[in-house]
């Protein structure tokens, strides 16, 4: 079984999963991190392929992107970093990137590649629904790979059935029509929105991503879904650590506890 799937059938609530860009802050840390999240209770990782235009992310990630990519990250090196991280990380890792890289490597070879290095699942914000389904859907499941689909509060009921009976894994609920970043609290509507979701009984899991930095957003996304997609906060722990990942996972573990 998919490690996805398999984490959300054995640990349906309260998830942490936790997003930072690969090459930020230092070049060489991506395998470091990802042991050191594991180490400390991190149920999912979304490791980011840096992009020079990250369209769906806010400031703290695109300045993760620009510096990554100055450091000399790049899809290639991100491989070779990976290579060996199944000897000792078990639990699930998402690739998150945009289409241009990705397609620039070569779709079915990144596919390939995903799955040689042991990665579960691709977040790729900027695929149309439409067009996966049509023509990546199936060299995906070729190679064992769960796409992630995005949903936003403007999302049409009738849009989020379909992306849910026709992906597997998990539905990423953004919780905003807006760019990534922390924030203090989600409002009325926000939450509102979350239970609309949760009403509609779908088949995939939920997990809550963008604007989740401490423990009343956390608990928020928890009461209303399997668990919180955190970014921009770790990033920024990261940073201020200079790359220190057990240091900046105890700092945010201790604010959204």
């Amino acid at each position: 079984m998919n490690r996805i799937n398999q984490l959300f059938k054995d640990n349906p609530q309260n998830l942490l999963s936790i997003y930072f860009c690969a090459g930020c802050p230092t070049l060489d840390g991506t395998a470091d991190v990802i042991r050191t999240l594991q180490d400390n209770g991190v149920d999912m990782i979304e490791i980011g392929i840096p992009f020079s235009d990250p369209m769906a992310d806010g400031i703290v990630i695109q300045e993760a992107a620009t510096r990554a990519l100055r450091n000399g990250m790049s899809l290639r090196l991100l491989f070779s970093q990976l290579k060996d991280i199944r000897r000792d990380v078990h639990i699930p890792l998402i690739l998150m990137g945009y289409l241009n890289p990705i397609m620039h490597y070569g779709f079915e070879a990144f596919c390939k590649q995903c799955q040689a290095c042991g990665i579960d699942g691709v977040i790729i914000p900027d695929l149309p629904f439409r067009d996966y389904e049509k023509a990546y859907k199936k060299t995906t499941e070729t190679y064992g790979l769960r796409v992630i689909m995005l949903i936003t509060p403007e999302t049409e009921e009738t849009r989020v059935r379909e992306i849910d009976a026709h992906t597997d894994g998990f539905i990423y609920m953004v919780s905003s029509a807006a760019t990534t970043g922390a924030q203090h609290d989600f409002n009325a509507q926000k939450q509102a929105y979350f239970k609309r979701i949760a009403d509609m009984r779908l088949h995939n899991p939920r997990m809550v991503g963008f604007g989740i930095s401490n423990r009343q957003t956390f608990e928020a996304a928890c009461a209303h879904a399997s668990g919180a997609i955190i970014g921009s906060r770790f990033v920024t722990l990261l940073n201020e650590a200079e790359g220190d990942a057990q240091k900046a996972i105890r700092q945010l573990k201790a604010e959204i506890n």
